[in-house]
């Protein structure tokens, strides 16, 4: 049963109208209207096309066809049983074959037509099904070895064949068949060209329609589509970056291929479909409490270019952040709102966590501690509530868990240089994973920093192709040994002030020669450490309510303040007082849950 879209036209935008995360579909019953007249009839019992009209790398199909118990082509359309795929047989080569690569199980063969039709028929709730199960367990039930057959193969089998519809299913069957690849198989250098150019043909026919397709996808696959595109493009940088791994053949084929997967193309894409969706506009309409579809004109009013346009803003912060262009990434956002109440209205997780992911590195690599602690507190709590909702065994939960322990590292070392009161849910989870790992960055171990850095820190790129004559030994890891260094000298500039704070926070007035003795320095090198405490603790601090990330207002991220006064120094304790309220009133929620199970 669909839920209704909700009434607040910021969260239509990126929300759209279909039930929340993870929402099953209806099964069972006809699905969409009969297929138009002219196109190929749908037979419920599909099974290899007739030896005359074989495509090449077909098997000749025997003169009588019976479907194997528990297959897909025993299921009308419209029906799909969930069982069918764990009882249906694993695939054999017919007879003749001896490369069963080329082999399509009849469970695939049913399951691709309907699967075309439920996109040609818009029906949102049956796609999101496929996509995140259907197709799934296909793949692991028979493309565990290889892949999906290719996009020219399953032509015959598709119950669409007018020109449009071949068109718009192959492409984004070609966007799961590349995808695939890259997730259970290494892909050649060719195919991460071929994936390129299908991303290519893709955003060609909707960035340069006239009027907006008439096309819909749910919100997940949308903002997967961005996601992986993104990350097909810096799987090849690191990929160009290891010339020692590779041969002279595909030397040449990437000198002479340069304009693919440029960082000019993958931004151009992305600046594209913001604009082409006016998404910013809406965004800022928004905010102001004017009404978003004034300023959305036809493409911005299209479910698809709106969704698109707004995860590619998060895909342009992803990927500045990872070019270490950190004041770009945040501008590139900057009308995109982060919020509690956005987060709990939100159908695609992902796509916040990794918004606030990036945003709060961000904000860590531009030394605004207390933005980096509430942007990352924020939604490690949102994932502890929502975890359930990700499929267990999928590369999305698997990812999520590693955001969540990235995070956790890096609050870890912020919370050591900038003590913060933070949600016991948070504090919990930093006691259990990284007590050991916060013992060491308050003894000051610099190592302890670096490891836990370079495992927190995105996979940072570089946007210049390499000199293919002489490239470095290391050069695909040039561009994080590049950031852990500023990150670095940044600490050890300020590994000495937890000390001085430990010192301070005891005494409300103190001699600076006393202080001086307790910490083994000259009177001196003394006040130019209590100088460099009071410019490392203050920052810019966000004041606006989650949006506007560039702004803010220059505040002390410390506990305590001092000022100087001859040689006395003067101390004043600014740690709010704990609210307790707020404390007993989750403890009571809890016991509620409790006693209601």
């Amino acid at each position: 049963m669909a839920v209704p879209p909700p009434q607040d036209p910021y969260y239509t935008l990126q929300l759209g109208p279909y039930g929340s995360y993870g929402m099953a579909p209806p099964m069972g019953g006809q699905v969409g209207p009969p297929p138009p007249a002219g196109a190929p009839s749908y037979n419920p019992y599909p099974g290899p096309p007739p030896m005359a009209a074989a495509h090449p790398y077909e098997f000749p199909a025997p003169m009588s066809y019976q479907p194997p118990p528990g297959s897909y082509a025993m299921i009308p359309p419209g029906s799909m049983d969930q069982s069918a795929i764990a009882s249906a047989p694993p695939p054999q080569p017919m007879e003749g074959s001896d490369n069963p690569e080329l082999f399509i199980a009849e469970a695939v063969r049913a399951f691709l037509p309907y699967f075309q039709r439920q996109i040609k028929e818009k029906n949102l709730v049956e796609i999101l099904n496929i996509y995140e199960n259907e197709f799934n367990k296909l793949s692991e039930r028979y493309f565990t070895e290889f892949p999906w057959p290719e996009a020219e193969r399953i032509v015959p089998l598709l119950l669409y064949q007018d020109e449009e519809s071949l068109e718009v299913f192959q492409v984004l069957y070609k966007e799961l068949y590349f995808r695939h690849i890259y997730a259970k198989h290494k892909p050649t250098l060719q195919q991460r060209f071929d994936s390129y150019a299908n991303y290519c043909d893709l955003f060609h026919v909707i960035i340069n329609a006239e009027e907006p397709l008439d096309i819909e996808l749910p919100n997940q696959w949308l903002w997967d589509i961005i996601d992986e595109f993104i990350y097909q493009f810096q799987s090849y940088i690191q990929y160009r970056g290891k010339l020692k791994s590779r041969s002279a053949e595909e030397i040449s084929m990437m000198r002479e291929n340069s304009n693919v997967w440029s960082v000019h193309s993958v931004l151009n894409v992305l600046f594209s479909l913001v604009k082409k969706s006016n998404i910013n506009e809406q965004l800022e309409a928004y905010q102001a409490g004017e009404d978003p579809s004034t300023v959305a004109g036809d493409f911005g009013s299209s479910s698809l270019y709106k969704n698109l346009g707004y995860f590619s803003l998060t895909g342009l912060l992803r990927l500045h952040c990872q070019l270490g262009d950190y004041y770009t990434a945040l501008q590139s956002v900057n009308n995109v709102q982060l919020s509690k109440k956005v987060l709990a209205n939100t159908r695609v997780p992902a796509s916040q966590i990794a918004l606030h992911y990036y945003v709060g590195f961000s904000y860590l690599m531009m030394r605004r501690y207390k933005d980096t602690i509430r942007t990352f507190s924020n939604i490690i709590v949102f994932i502890q509530r929502a975890k359930q909702h990700f499929q267990p065994k999928s590369f999305q939960h698997d990812l999520v868990l590693k955001q969540n322990e990235q995070m956790l590292n890096i609050l870890a070392m912020v919370l050591t240089l900038c003590p913060q009161h933070v949600d016991e849910v948070v504090n919990s989870q930093l006691k259990d994973r990284c007590s050991d790992k916060m013992a060491r960055l308050q003894r000051g171990d610099l190592k302890a920093y670096e490891e836990m850095f370079m495992y927190s820190c995105p996979k940072f790129i570089s946007s210049i192709p390499p000199d293919y004559e002489s490239l470095p030994e290391n050069y695909s890891k040039e561009p994080t040994l590049y950031q852990t260094s500023v990150f670095m000298a940044e600490i050890e500039q300020q590994l000495i002030l937890p000390v001085v704070r430990s010192y301070l926070k005891f005494y409300t007035t103190m001699p600076l020669s006393k202080l001086a003795a307790f910490m083994e320095l000259d009177e001196s090198t003394l006040r130019q450490q209590l100088l460099r405490f009071k410019h490392k603790t203050r920052s810019l601090v966000s004041t606006s309510k989650g949006t506007h990330h560039l702004s803010g207002e220059m505040q002390s991220s410390s506990d305590l303040d001092f000022y100087m006064d001859g040689e006395m120094i003067h101390i004043a304790d600014t740690k709010m007082a704990r609210r307790y309220g707020d404390f007993f009133i989750r403890q009571i929620h809890k016991l509620e849950e409790i006693l209601r199970k």
